[in-house]
């Protein structure tokens, strides 16, 4: 497989990991674009929403639950890690999407 991700939680590719356990790695983006940018994937492959299936309920909720943590524990909790606040999910489609976007 080719994937970046799986390579950085495999160790072929160096990563700033700030956290892992048994289900999801957490580390320091490549290109930050913040003082704190960290990505949380899990140590499974999932290579889309399209393959999550409900057995996958508990590890994106893990996922989240842990970008809580993580914050919490850079000092970001109070201050806010995000501007919107509220948790949600952006689905864009229909279009060539590209990066950044715009």
């Amino acid at each position: 497989m080719d994937c970046l991700f799986c390579k950085i939680i495999s160790g072929q590719i160096p990563g700033s990991i700030v956290y892992q356990d048994d289900r999801v790695v957490a580390f320091r983006d490549i290109n930050p674009q913040a003082p704190m940018h960290v990505l949380i994937v899990p140590r499974r492959h999932i290579a889309s929403l399209n393959e999550l299936t409900a057995e996958d309920d508990g590890i994106v909720g893990e996922m989240v639950r842990r970008a809580a943590a993580i914050a919490a524990e850079h000092g970001h909790a109070e201050r806010g890690y995000r501007t919107v606040f509220h948790i949600h999910l952006h689905v864009l489609g229909g279009r060539r999407l590209g990066w950044p976007p715009g």
